[in-house]
């Protein structure tokens, strides 16, 4: 595949996967301009300080530029009064693509506001990330041998390619899929275990203060990735919830049912269920370990 290189690039939200696609667009020369947008003004102010991008404004239309290419980053609350800005902001032909988890909203979204033949969109879910946030903990490797799932509005092989070669360009291996699969598929592998993780983290601060200071104390491995996980955003996850509801039910409704299997399980002492089930779960690991899909290199930990 041949380099890309644009003329402009704007993106719209500087945390951590905005701020990390700024770094490897540098990182590879892959845009002659970065301009960038947020509303919070210490995110602008961090940005501006880490040289991130070559100017980040609050407000779109303090830009008198258009571009060759827009991601937005944001909580997907913010996704339908940022189409509704950019359908009457873009003026030439523009390739748009997101980082949301959910598709049917941001496709729903997409549909009620946009009517502007220029903006050339195909929803995306880069499969990379981090708990932490802001433009501070971005790095240009996040995206480096990880999948990105596409769901394309339409038919157009042309448009969707044009995407994917974005993608491709940042180190990610593509995968399309449609938008109501996709978000059953997250529900199950990224929604549900988010949720698991702020139900147990909630229940230990809950517990007597003797008791809550020893598990914090005493954490082993297991409660310490659920705090990890639980030390994430609360916007974007609040909006997950709000938008993927009805995958997000389903999911939860058979992973309620199997846990009450293993309830069942350890109290009638049925070891040869539980090994049986914990032997699974083993070789689902390996399955994506052997993929190359079992950690995310993180910067900011220490060897």
């Amino acid at each position: 595949m041949s380099k890309i290189t644009y003329e402009s690039v704007l993106i719209i939200g500087m945390g951590l996967i905005g701020s990390s696609i700024a770094r490897i667009l540098k990182e590879k020369k892959l845009s002659n301009k970065i301009f960038a947008l947020d509303k919070d003004n210490k995110v602008i102010n961090t940005s501006r300080n880490l040289n991130l991008v070559d100017k980040i404004e609050n407000d779109l239309n303090q830009y008198k530029d258009q571009f060759d290419i827009i991601f937005i980053c944001t909580p997907l609350s913010s996704y339908k009064n940022i189409f509704d800005q950019l359908n009457t902001y873009i003026t030439k032909e523009t390739f748009l693509t997101d980082v949301g988890s959910t598709k049917l909203s941001v496709i729903k979204d997409f549909k009620q506001s946009v009517n502007n033949k220029n903006i050339l969109f195909v929803p995306a879910h880069p499969i990379a990330g981090l708990e932490k946030s802001g433009p501070e903990y971005g790095f240009a490797k996040l995206f480096e041998n990880r999948y990105c799932i596409l769901t394309p509005i339409d038919s157009n092989d042309n448009l969707t390619k044009s995407i994917s070669n974005i993608w491709k360009s940042f180190g990610m291996t593509i995968e399309i899929m449609e938008p109501k699969r996709h978000d059953r598929v997250l529900a199950m592998t990224s929604h549900i275990p988010q949720l698991i993780a702020y139900s147990v983290v909630g229940t230990a601060t809950e517990l007597e203060t003797q008791m809550k200071d020893e598990v914090i104390k005493y954490s082993a491995a297991g409660f310490r990735d659920f705090t990890r996980l639980a030390g994430s955003d609360p916007v974007m996850w609040r909006d997950v919830y709000a938008k993927n509801k009805e995958a997000v039910l389903e999911m939860l409704g058979r992973f309620s049912e199997d846990l009450l299997t293993y309830q069942k399980a350890i109290r009638n002492n049925d070891l040869k269920y539980l090994e049986e089930k914990f032997n699974k779960s083993k070789e689902i690991r390996k399955i994506i370990e052997d993929i190359g899909q079992a950690g995310t290199f993180d910067p900011t930990e220490k060897n």
